[in-house]
């Protein structure tokens, strides 16, 4: 340090000074400027960005609200659906079996009704064969008897004694 004390010397002090702020003013001019420039438009976009940034955070923020809105309201609507159509399948199975209900009970009416009539048709047919068989027994035995004279007028005495005494 001493050395650099004792060279010392204004002359050259004073131009290196004369550079240093020629130096400074062209730097000042052609290179600050521009950086200076450049770095405010780099700021400014840096800036933009996390502007625009917070701002698509903020518009996914409403549209996941949003989504979890709708996907709330779908929900409720689907549930509704499911609810009216479980109602709706209830109703119809009830409606059917009240109808198969009705139905059997028709049927088993007819049924009866059926039976009734049936049974009275047989009952008829078994009375007009009864009284066919019966008809043809007593016209048999009536010949049978009838086959004889002296029968034949004992059996007319008879009849008109029953028919006069009644």
């Amino acid at each position: 340090m001493d050395k650099l004390i004792e060279q010392f010397s204004i002359g050259l002090f004073f131009w290196q000074l004369v550079l240093f702020i020629v130096l400074v003013l062209a730097l000042h001019k052609f290179a600050w400027k521009p950086i200076l420039n450049s770095v405010n438009e780099r700021e400014d976009g840096i800036k933009d960005a996390l502007d625009e940034a917070e701002n698509a955070r903020k518009e996914m923020q409403n549209l996941t609200a949003d989504n979890e809105r709708i996907l709330k309201e779908a929900r409720a609507q689907r549930d509704a659906l499911l609810k009216e159509a479980r109602e709706m399948k209830e109703g119809i199975i009830s409606e059917a079996k009240n109808e198969a209900q009705a139905q059997a009970t028709k049927i088993v009416a007819q049924a009866q009704a059926t039976i009734q009539a049936e049974k009275q048709a047989a009952i008829t047919d078994l009375k007009n064969q009864v009284a066919e068989l019966s008809v043809d027994i007593a016209e048999k035995v009536v010949r049978g008897e009838l086959a004889d004279k002296n029968k034949q007028i004992k059996l007319v005495e008879e009849l008109l004694k029953e028919v006069t005494i009644s």
